[in-house]
């Protein structure tokens, strides 16, 4: 039998990696209707431990019961598509240097390669420094199988390189969008997330 404390330590990696994979493909393309149906019967109670994350969750649930498929559908459009300047970039080089395809994408395909990681052309057309694919990695930091890959010390290095330097940015540009409502709420739990992230790997320090 599994002792109780590993199993909890097992519990939270689960939730861990699987916050950080919904919240990279809500950012990533319109919601599949599958998803957001799941979205709106979910447990309202915190997805990992740690209250902080209970409210933001809470509220994400609500928005998107209040809202219909096709609303929150174009409100991704409306938000990250288009023709042109989207109303909001998803861009850590944007953020972090007010243009695209700078340094800091460089840096990360360093980084990534260092991991053995690197973009699939055929699957992903994005850059890598796409939130939904900054956040895709950190899944993968918790959740692979190589441990000498997939181990606290990279998540921690690759989350103060790669994730901490921009995403509080990229909420705050978000929630000061008018349009928008249920990413208002998804920055929302994502600001939560990434601070309770931050916390726990300040103590691992």
């Amino acid at each position: 039998m599994t002792e109780p404390h590993l199993s909890s330590a097992l519990d939270e990696e689960t939730a861990r990696a699987e916050l950080y994979g919904l919240i990279s493909e809500l950012f990533y393309a319109p919601a599949r209707p599958e998803l957001l149906a799941q979205l709106r019967v979910a447990a309202t109670d915190a997805p990992t431990s740690g209250g902080f994350l209970e409210e933001p969750w809470r509220q994400l649930v609500a928005v998107a019961r209040e809202m219909d498929d096709k609303s929150i559908q174009n409100e991704h459009h409306a938000l990250f598509g288009g023709v042109g300047k989207p109303e909001v970039y998803v861009y850590a080089s944007h953020f972090l240097t007010g243009f695209l395809n700078e340094k800091p994408l460089a840096q990360l395909r360093t980084d990534l390669a260092a991991l053995g990681l690197g973009r699939d052309d055929t699957t992903m057309s994005e850059t890598e420094d796409h939130v939904s694919y900054v956040f895709e990695v950190m899944r993968f930091l918790v959740a692979g199988d190589d441990v000498s890959v997939s181990n606290l010390t990279q998540q921690a290095k690759f989350f103060a390189a790669h994730v901490q330097t921009w995403l509080p940015a990229f909420c705050d540009a978000l929630q000061a969008t008018p349009r928008a409502r249920f990413y208002a709420a998804l920055a929302d739990l994502t600001r939560a997330f990434v601070s309770v992230e931050a916390q726990g790997f300040d103590m691992l320090a």
